[in-house]
């Protein structure tokens, strides 16, 4: 025994903070949801397709999803990391921003919103960089002043067209922080580091150039491979999908994204969204539905339990909305390929589908007698 005595009233202490904290977790995953129906909804409008209030949330449409669900996800997972009360002030100030522009706010009053939680994002990845200096947490920091950038320039009333590589940029090398931690638990291979920055670099300046100009859209074009590159060679991945159950599907999910992060920068070189028609509409789509979302289904079943105590089951029906969420991305892209809009509108529906599908197979209780609970302990304050 170590002598050290424990007051019988810390675990009810302990459950109050819990339960204190889900309390604020909780509407702010909520805000998200929002901000993702919102943003399909407007998706359909830019479609085309004729719904209730799609064509007054079309020109949100961007926004919705990158800022108000991408923005308040990460920034609500990065909050639970930290483990401190300030660093909600991230996550709420993006659903405050949702909030904004759905009520009808003007776009610079919605857009300072989503720029003060991307400061106050960028605030918190200062302190993890500062407590654990290395790669991957400067770089959760430089793309977090990524997001920053892009929505400080969509106030001042720049085109989304013109800021929305910095948008990119901020999901892509968050992802890639994310990977390149995970990358330490294998062998380093030489010159792994030196190609990194590499891309970064590249990333920032086709940001800053604009991906709709033919310098910016060439070096984004060429960050992307590059990550790719770096990601195939690297990413622990490829160990993982030789595994079974959630650890192959999370693997599974990975992967399929690097193949369209590379479609996207492919179509950023040989078809410069400036000068063919749906150039734009394919890297764009390519890069946030066929790379963002498939990370995010494979990440759901850490994620969710983290932050709001769902247990939740692995079952292989989870294989059928992936599925369906890349076949969505590849008929948006042949579409765009082809200038054929049905498909582009097709493309859409089933993207939601493909959504509404994975969270019904991850909420609704498996009763697979092999299925993996997931399970995740909150930190220690």
């Amino acid at each position: 025994m170590s002598g050290v005595s424990v007051s019988p009233a810390r675990p009810d202490q302990a459950a109050r903070r819990l339960h204190s904290r889900l309390a604020v977790r909780a509407p702010l995953l909520v805000l998200a949801a929002v901000a993702l129906l919102t943003g399909l909804c407007g998706g359909f409008g830019r479609l085309g397709l004729n719904l209730p209030h799609t064509a007054s949330l079309a020109e949100l449409h961007g926004p919705l999803l990158v800022s108000g669900l991408f923005g308040t996800l990460i920034s609500l997972e990065r909050a639970v990391a930290i483990n401190r009360g300030w660093a909600y002030c991230a996550p709420a100030l993006s659903g405050l921003g949702t909030l904004a522009l759905l009520a009808g706010a003007p776009i610079p009053v919605g857009a300072g919103a989503y720029a003060l939680a991307a400061g106050s994002l960028a605030a918190g990845s200062l302190v993890i960089t500062i407590r654990q200096p290395a790669l991957f947490t400067g770089t959760l920091l430089v793309g977090a002043l990524a997001w920053l950038a892009g929505n400080l320039l969509w106030a001042t009333g720049r085109p989304i067209a013109d800021v929305v590589g910095w948008w990119l940029a901020f999901l892509v090398l968050t992802i890639a922080a994310e990977r390149l931690e995970l990358s330490r638990l294998v062998a380093p291979k030489w010159g792994g580091e030196a190609l990194f920055l590499f891309a970064l670099g590249m990333l920032l300046v086709g940001a800053q150039n604009g991906v709709m100009t033919g310098s910016g859209s060439t070096l984004f074009g060429m960050a992307l491979l590059s990550i790719t590159v770096w990601l195939l060679r690297h990413d622990i991945a490829w160990l993982s999908i030789r595994r079974t159950g959630q650890t192959r599907f999370m693997a599974a999910c990975m992967l399929a994204g690097y193949v369209w992060l590379a479609v996207a920068g492919v179509a950023l070189i040989a078809g410069r969204p400036g000068t063919t028609m749906f150039g734009y509409d394919i890297a764009l789509h390519a890069i946030l539905i066929g790379f963002v979302l498939s990370m995010v289904f494979g990440h759901a079943l850490i994620i969710l339990p983290a932050v709001v105590r769902l247990r939740l089951r692995y079952t292989p029906a989870l294989y059928a909305p992936l599925f369906l969420l890349h076949g969505a991305v590849a008929l948006r892209v042949g579409s765009g390929l082809a200038e054929w809009e049905v498909g582009r509108a097709s493309s859409g529906a089933l993207t939601a589908l493909a959504l509404f599908g994975f969270a019904l197979a991850l909420l609704l209780p498996s009763r697979h007698p092999r299925a993996s609970v997931v399970e995740v302990v909150e930190p220690a304050p």
